[in-house]
Formats: C-alpha cells, structure tokens, sequence
C-alpha cells in the first residue's frame, strides 16, 4: 500500500486540517467507516428518502439522478445538513453546467471543444461548469474527460474526447481543471487508464487498452502524469484492463487473472500510485457494468475494488446487500485495516480540501436565490454559439458548391439520414428532428425545402395488408435520375445518429431513392453529421461532408450561416474523420 501525505499535493492541507481527518476517522464506528466507500445514485429527492439514507449507509458521496437546478439545490441542502459528516456531492459536467443541473448551460461536447484547437473554450468550459454546480451545492465534477480517441470505432468517447493527440488533449483537460477548481470544485478526470483504443462498451463488455508499457506511457501515462503534476485531486477508474502494465508489475499472471482497472492493484495501485505519484482519491465508474460485474461475484468485486486502490465506489445496488458485502470484505480481510485507513484519509482529505469541515451545514451552500441567479447567465449561454463558430468543420470539399445561396441553390431537398433506433430515448420521443429544425432555418433564408419522406415512412402509412408487397417490391423502388436533377438544386443529407454501441448509419433496403447519397454527381450533394464525428466510411462517395457536432438548434443557426458563406469553416479535426481510409479522401 502507499501512504497517504495530506500534506502534498493535491489536498495541501495544513496540520489543522489534518487533525480534523484523523479525530473524524478515530471517531467513527465501523460502519460509519465502510459507509464513507460509497456513493449513492438517490432514487428520490424526499427529505424522507435522503435523511434516512446517510444516517442509515453513512455514504461519504453522492451522484444524482437528473434534475432542475432548483430540485438540486433543494436535494443537496438536505443532504449537507441532515450527514454527520460534510458529503461529497458530484455533478457530471463533461460538457457544461448542464451536467449539474438539466436547465444548466452547455459550452460544447469534448470532440467539439478539441474542433476549435484553443483551450480557451475547454477553459470555458470548466468555468461555466464550476460557476453553476457549485451554485447549487456540488464540489466534486466527474469530469474533464481525458481519453483518447484512437479507434473511430469506439462507443464510449466517439464525442466524449478532446481528440487523437495526447498533447491537445493534455492540454484541453488542463484548462477544463483550471476553469472548474476557480469555483471550488474537485474534478475527476476519467476513465483510468484510458479508453479509445478499442471498439467495445465497457457498459456492455470486457474492454481493453492493448497499448504496450511505451505506448501507453507517451499517450494516455503522459495526459495522466501530466495532469497529476498539476494536482489533479481525483481520478475516475474505468473497467477497463491494461495487460501490459498488468504484466509488467505481475510477470506471473495468467489470462484468465487480468483484471479491469477497477479490480487490478498492478494498474491502481502500482502504477498509477507507485509510478505516477498520484496521492488523490480514486472512484469507480459504475458499479452496474458488465465490464466490472463479468469479473467475479458482487459480493467479492465490492471489497476488491477497494484493495485494488479504488477508495470510492459508485452506486449502491442494493444498498443493504452492498453494504454487506463491504463489511463482510473488512471483516474477512480483503480489505486490510490499512487500506480501509487509507481510503478513508484520502476521503476526508478530500473534503478538507474543499473546506468543508470549515462550514457549518448551513453555510455550504449559498443563499437559495443568489444560487439559482448563477444559472444561465446570458455571457455563459453566449458561449454556446461561440464554440460552434469555432468548432464547426468543413472535413472534406472536393466540389465547386460555395456559397450555398437561394440564388444558386433555390430547390433544396433534406434527407434524415438514421442510425439504429431504440433505446429510452427512443421511447421518450417528442424530441424535434433536425431535418425539422434545419427546413425553418433554411426557409427563413429564401429557399425552398422538401424533407424526403424514406421508404419506410411511406411503406408504414399503407394498410398493413399491402405492406408486405410493398417491402417485397422495395428493390424496385428506382427512379429515373432527371426526377432527381430536375426537382432539386442541393440535396443535403443530415444524419443525427447517436454516439454509442451502434453508431453507424443504417441504410434501407431501398436501393435508386434519395435515402441513400449514390446521386453525387448528379445534384450537388453536402452530407452534414450533426454528431457521431465518423460518418465518412459509409458515406466515402461524398463530396462535400461537414462535421457539426451538435443537433441544438442554436448550432444549427451557426450552420446556416456558414453554408451561406457569411462565416467562414474554422474547425479543425481532432482525430482523423477519414478514420484512415484511402476512398473516403477521393
């Protein structure tokens, strides 16, 4: 085990602050000190609910479920004063005070800050994270992001990193602390020891960074060493598994004992303690993964991910059962007395650091008013737009199309390009489409849109007994082209497809129909991707192919004016959108 020096960095704190961690942990009963493991994900905001939870699990933090800020400000004030001990409250604003708080103010996704190549805006967007959770009682953020994206294919962070380069990405995480740590918040940078290398969702699988020891020191160890040097205070472990530093540090190992990072001292404790330095507190990604669930029974993973040098873990499932297994963990020894010491001093070091044990309950957070004040402040909101500007890239123009003006391009035709459809997004709905969104705007400029009704659609609207004739004559579904060439002037193809497991566009089965862009050289055609970044390998035919990043309507605004030549594409890639293919530069 290594020690813990609350003295350096990150906590820095000073003798007094010291003595009010050790007389609270020599104070506490053992079950108040296996309470200070967890961070619960509160399934209610009743005061009933909240008080009974932290005088009955003792949890050290929390992580809530999506609110108004209002409802979270509410939440977190009951939950600081009702704890014997000050909590440590997370938001999740990996893009801006929108992950605090659901009327919060967005900056930009990760892939759309590193677009603008200026860590100004990663700043920004730290600021404006810290500004409004911190104003609603948060001072701990899972967040900045600092993964890197080296395979196109991967579920988790396709918009979710700063880019390919772990210079930029250095770079733009540490701006992001420094803009978040002026508001009092703790950031934790994630996912220990680095996603983007393979294509699998640790939600959903095994996942493994399959650098070798010298590639992953001069990538992912060179953002994390150099962020630890900047006193990162906290560090998010992913489950995910580094065999080659498990290897390193553990030559005996044999496969079937490789472990995530979550569960494995060689990559927890070892390096990132004993090789980097790191002094700070390390937490779980959720517990409910199956990249962490697949590796052994629950009742064992609770424990071990403790003795593997995690000090947090996050989300109860069954709070009784889960406390259980910690406690029974403590008592068979996987977790030693020293290491639960451990844990625990990091913990409240932490809080310390924070300052708050220097409050009282009801000073932790502001005044109610003066709180909800900070929220969507007009220079913040300003900085939406802002980004887009900068963000906004023109990947591939391959064609004589500038400018887009109803002059040139009076006719225009709108295709919603899909991705799978499904999941609770899926059966929320009610979300306006962008083809709807980019129709108004374009109307409003003078041209004439049509949004192209596909084959599904229009097969769906039969009654269902000539449906299946029709499916069955799909294949026959052609057109002559002058249909096309003499209706339209510009065909734009949107495509909204969610980042995640499946994120490739899903053609039709219809083949010669506008739903497919095989009309390239026939009508001047512009394929916008409003948010998976990697579009290009099903669509290398186009000619003219921009990265968006972002379906608001306030960055679609930003768009329209970009196509009409008022403002010019300053974007730049930051990892490879022709995902190193030849045929998607042609």
């Amino acid at each position: 085990m290594t020690k813990v020096d609350l003295k350096a960095k990150p906590f820095n704190l000073t003798d007094e602050d010291i003595k009010w961690v050790q007389d609270t942990i020599n104070t506490m009963t053992i079950e108040e000190k296996i309470g200070q493991l967890f961070v619960n994900m509160g399934s209610s905001r009743t005061e009933e609910y909240l008080t009974e939870t932290v005088n009955k699990y003792h949890i050290g933090a929390v992580r809530y479920n999506p609110g108004t800020a209002e409802e979270v400000y509410d939440q977190n004030k009951i939950l600081q004063e009702k704890s014997k001990i000050p909590l440590l409250i997370a938001a999740n604003t990996e893009a801006g005070g929108n992950g605090a708080c659901t009327d919060g103010t967005e900056v930009g996704v990760e892939v759309k800050i590193g677009a603008t190549n200026d860590p100004k805006w990663a700043y920004e967007m730290g600021r404006v994270s810290g500004v409004e959770a911190s104003a609603i009682g948060c001072n701990w953020s899972f967040a900045p992001i600092v993964d890197i994206n080296y395979n196109w294919r991967n579920p988790i962070i396709s918009s979710r990193s700063f880019g390919a380069d772990p210079d930029l990405v250095l770079e733009m995480s540490l701006a992001y602390m420094k803009g978040i740590q002026e508001s009092g918040i703790a950031p934790a940078a994630k996912h220990w020891p680095g996603d983007g290398v393979d294509e699998r969702d640790q939600h959903l699988s095994f996942s493994v960074n399959s650098y070798s020891t010298e590639e992953w020191d001069k990538t992912f160890g060179k953002v994390y060493k150099g962020l630890i040097d900047a006193g990162l205070p906290s560090i998010m472990a992913g489950h995910i598994h580094l065999p080659a530093y498990e290897r390193h540090f553990n030559p005996g190992i044999k496969d079937e004992d490789l472990m995530p990072a979550t569960l494995s001292k060689e990559i927890t404790t070892d390096l990132l303690r004993g090789k980097l330095g790191f002094n700070g507190v390390v937490v779980t990604d959720a517990s409910h993964m199956v990249g962490l669930t697949g590796a052994m029974k629950r009742s064992k993973v609770l424990p071990t991910s403790i003795a593997a040098g995690c000090d947090l873990f996050l989300f109860f499932n069954d709070p009784d059962e889960d406390f259980g297994y910690m406690m029974d963990g403590y008592k068979e020894g996987i977790i030693t007395e020293e290491r639960l010491q451990e844990a625990l001093e990091r913990i409240l070091g932490l809080k310390a650091m924070l300052g708050l044990h220097k409050k009282s309950k009801t000073e932790i957070l502001l005044p109610k008013e003066e709180a909800l004040a900070k929220i969507g402040l007009p220079e913040n909101k300003a900085l939406f737009k802002q980004v887009a500007d900068h963000a906004i890239t023109l990947v591939k123009d391959k064609q004589d199309i500038w400018p887009v003006t109803p002059e040139k391009y009076k006719r225009v035709l709108l295709v919603d390009v899909k991705g799978v459809q499904g999941g609770f997004g899926a059966m929320l709905g009610g979300k306006e489409k962008v083809v709807d969104i980019m129709k108004e705007l374009l109307e409003e400029q003078g041209f004439e849109v049509t949004i192209w009704e596909s084959t599904e659609e229009r097969i769906m609207k039969l009654p269902e007994d000539e449906r299946a004739a029709a499916i069955a004559n799909v294949y026959a579904q052609k057109r002559p082209i002058h249909e096309l060439t003499g209706s339209y002037d510009l065909i734009i193809n949107l495509a909204n497809v969610n980042p995640g497991t499946v994120q490739r566009i899903v053609w039709p089965a219809s083949k010669g129909t506008p739903d497919i862009p095989f009309y390239v050289h026939e009508v001047p055609t512009i394929f916008v991707s409003v948010q998976y970044p990697y579009h290009l390998p099903d669509v290398p035919q186009v000619k003219t192919y921009i990265n968006a990043y972002d379906s608001r309507k306030a960055n679609l605004e930003v768009l329209v004016e970009k196509l009409m030549g008022r403002s010019e594409f300053k974007g730049e890639s930051p990892a490879d959108p022709f995902c190193g293919f030849v045929d998607t530069r042609i």
